[in-house]
Formats: structure tokens, sequence, C-alpha cells
């Protein structure tokens, strides 16, 4: 290779700068999602009371949802050739989703997980618009399955603790 000739990263047609753009927004959301996860396990585990059955059980669903679309993000940044976060702190650090503790009432633990879905959707979005820019097709309509199904469970959700 001669000194005027430099070599170009390309990975699926994206340049580095590209690339690092569309894992970084897919990190944020792989954080954002990982403390969502693990919210949900908390509830799971320790919802008590009247609602108990049914917030147990959609729970579960919900984390179950979670843990699958946190696979898909991860191995998308796979796809890109780079690394997705697969620490804690780095999930706790980049994550607007915060921990809560246990002691949580039923409704307060459906309250946080639709905060929790109202920045998962924003952060969707932000994504969603990001990769569009750039012509990732692909990314993109990940991330709208993904909001029709955040969409859907927030109004299922938000009905349930209606008074």
């Amino acid at each position: 290779m001669s000194v005027s000739e430099k070599r170009v990263f390309k990975k699926l047609g994206y340049n580095k700068n590209e690339s690092e753009k569309i894992v970084g927004s897919l990190n944020k959301l792989l954080a954002n999602y990982h403390v969502h996860y693990q919210k949900l396990r908390n509830f799971h585990w320790n919802v008590t009371g009247g609602d108990f059955f049914d917030l147990h059980e959609k729970f579960e669903e919900l984390y179950n949802e979670a843990f699958a679309n946190i696979d898909l993000i991860a191995e998308r940044i796979r796809v890109f050739g780079m690394t997705p976060y697969s620490l804690m702190k780095d999930y706790l650090e980049h994550s607007d989703i915060e921990e809560v503790g246990t002691g949580l009432s039923s409704k307060e633990m459906v309250k946080e997980v639709l905060k929790d879905f109202q920045i998962l959707v924003d952060n969707m979005n932000e994504c969603a618009e990001k990769v569009a820019d750039l012509g990732d097709i692909a990314t993109e309509d990940m991330l709208i399955a993904f909001i029709k199904s955040v969409e859907l469970h927030h109004w299922m959700l938000t009905s349930f603790i209606k008074e």
C-alpha cells in the first residue's frame, strides 16, 4: 500500500465515525434497558398485595421482553464490529433510568415502570432518528418494533392503575 492510499474503515457501508454514532446511541439504550430490566426483576420478586398475581405475571412478561431486546441491541452493536456495554457500572453510569428499592407499593412499582417506559421511548426515538439520518434502516426497524411494544405496554399499565 502506498503512502497516498489510506485504509478506510467500512463496516456495512458505514465509516468509523458513523458506526461510532450508531453504537454510542445503541449503548445508551442498552444501559437504560438493563437498569429497567433489573427493576422489573426487583418488582417481580417483591410485589405484594391484592395486585400480586396480576403484577407478578406482568412484570415477568415485561422483563422477558426486555431481556430479548437487550440481546438484540447488543448483537446489533456487534454487527458493527464494536463492543456493547456489559458491566453493571457502565449501565448505571450511562443510564437515565435509576434504581429503586424494594419497599414500593404495587401502584408505585407500576408508576416507576411507566416512568421508565417514557425514558426508553424517548431514548428509542432519539436513537431511531440518528440511525435514520445515517441510512441504517435495519437498526431503525428494530427500534420501531421496540417503540410500538413499549407504547402498548404503557397504555395497558396506565389503564391498570387508573382510578
